[in-house]
């Protein structure tokens, strides 16, 4: 596996759906978990599959994306492995930037053929799963497939929202259709196992995971240039041009980090007591930046179903089904609940501490606080007597220095909460 795959992590767009957290980052940098980024699950993901050899494409927000991939990912001088990053660039053949996930692979493709790799798996930066990619490559080689898409079973609610795939007997794909209305569902409905049967889930949804035997995806990408986007285009004419594609069938936990809710209910999930992404899983740890961070403190709080990351000075009354960010401040009396604390990049100065500015407080959150259903960006700055409560009773909005979006308030990085505001 470590020289016959490449791996292609794909860093997406503008990420509006993520906005704000995405103002000044792009999805795959947006920080998750307390100490990681979204950009390490593939990545750690390819690492436990013995996959050594990763492109991450970048293009929009990319600078804190680049950083954090250049100051984490180091193999040592003997190895073939990297992990690089292929920003958009102008070149002779192309002026444009990566118009779509297809567009992206192919101006980057002659750095690909600079490799002995037959396989190309290609990922997407911005969902949250644990796979061993050597499983899939197997049935890859086992089915001969020229293609292999990593499907995941999904009832009729939820697919409406995805590529449906419908498979034969011996589990190669005979067609596709992309995000069906509900009356078009019937028909559609593949082998699963009886778990999934169970809970009706018995559409095969595509996961955005694709394996392409290399000469395969050229062919592909060549014979229709016009072709912008692999889930829409590159996908459904390899199907009706009968190739062979088959379908890796996932049963695993996985979610798509598209939208501020669903960015919000994966985060405080890994909380629960057996959360379906194990942060402790043997053998699946995720790898991040190595900060060497000093050891948290806490004084007089109450803690429940909470992870709380390296580095913190906490001396809040209580914290509960929360995530609560590295280097994270937060002051006395202050209640947090059901909130995402994303924490700093640096902590504030002696001086900062020590001469309290109401029209500029400190990095972190003050004193006597009340934040509830929300999720605070790195570096906001929230100022002591602050009440921030989130519900299905706000209207989705934009502010000076926070958002409301589905109910949950999102204060955006290096925002400005002063004191007594409340939200």
């Amino acid at each position: 596996m470590k020289e016959s795959t490449i791996a292609v992590i794909l860093g997406g767009g503008a990420g509006s759906r993520l906005f704000p957290l995405t103002k000044n980052r792009s999805k795959p940098a947006v920080p998750v978990g307390g100490k990681y980024r979204l950009v390490d699950i593939p990545i750690s993901n390819c690492l436990h599959s013995d996959i050594r050899q990763i492109y991450v494409l970048t293009q929009f927000n990319s600078a804190s994306l680049n950083q954090h991939i250049k100051n984490t990912f180091h193999f040592d001088h003997f190895s073939r492995g990297f992990v690089d990053i292929l920003a958009a660039e102008q070149t002779p053949s192309s002026h444009q930037w990566y118009q779509g996930t297809a567009d992206a692979v192919r101006q980057t493709f002659r750095y690909l053929q600079n490799h002995r790799a037959d396989k190309i798996l290609i990922l997407s930066g911005d969902q949250l799963y644990q796979m061993d990619y050597r499983e899939m490559m197997k049935e890859h080689n086992d089915h001969n497939a020229e293609v292999t898409i990593g499907t995941i079973p999904v009832n009729a609610s939820d697919a409406t929202s995805f590529g449906i795939m419908k498979t034969d007997d011996n589990g190669m794909i005979t067609s596709f259709i992309e995000k069906p209305t509900a009356d078009q569902l019937p028909g559609w409905e593949s082998e699963v196992p009886d778990e999934m049967k169970a809970q009706g889930k018995v559409y095969l949804a595509s996961m955005g995971i694709y394996v392409f035997n290399k000469e395969t995806l050229w062919n592909l990408l060549n014979d229709s240039p016009e072709a912008l986007d692999f889930g829409k285009e590159i996908i459904p004419q390899a199907i009706t041009s009968k190739m062979s594609v088959a379908s890796y069938k996932y049963t695993g936990y996985w979610t798509d980090i598209g939208t501020i809710r669903s960015f919000y209910d994966a985060n405080l999930e890994l909380a629960d007591p057996l959360p379906q992404f194990d942060l402790y899983a043997t053998g699946k740890r995720i790898f991040t930046r190595p900060r060497l961070l000093p050891p948290t403190k806490m004084f007089g709080t109450s803690t429940d179903r909470s992870l709380i990351a390296e580095g913190c000075v906490i001396e809040a009354e209580s914290i509960t089904h929360s995530v609560i960010g590295i280097r994270s401040r937060i002051g006395l009396k202050t209640e947090i609940k059901e909130s995402i604390i994303m924490g700093n990049d640096m902590y504030p100065s002696i001086e900062e501490i020590q001469e309290y500015n109401p029209e500029m407080p400190g990095r972190g959150i003050g004193a006597s606080c009340y934040i509830e259903r929300a999720i605070i960006d790195k570096n906001a700055r929230i100022g002591n007597n602050v009440r921030i409560v989130g519900g299905d009773h706000l209207e989705n909005s934009r502010n000076d220095n926070y958002s409301i979006v589905d109910g949950i308030v999102v204060v955006e990085k290096n925002g400005i909460i002063k004191d007594g505001t409340v939200i």
